[in-house]
């Protein structure tokens, strides 16, 4: 998995493999989802900043949940 975010641009660019995508769904005007042979390849979300998507924050409580579960 690859993640990346073009500030400039505010675009965030999640990638779950290299194969190549047969289809793109788009979920709202900013949310594309590319999907490969084996399932979701990618994720595009445009605006990601501006829409509260960034930075991540993970509430203390999941966290915890998270160190004690691991």
């Amino acid at each position: 998995m690859n993640i990346d975010y073009d500030e400039k641009e505010d675009i965030l660019f999640i990638r779950f493999n290299d194969q190549p995508v047969e289809q793109d769904i788009s979920y709202g005007w900013n949310v594309n989802v590319g999907m490969t042979a084996s399932g979701i390849g990618q994720i595009t979300i445009l605006d990601a900043k501006a829409d509260g998507l960034l930075p991540v924050t993970i509430p203390g409580e999941v966290l915890k949940q998270a160190i004690v579960s691991g």
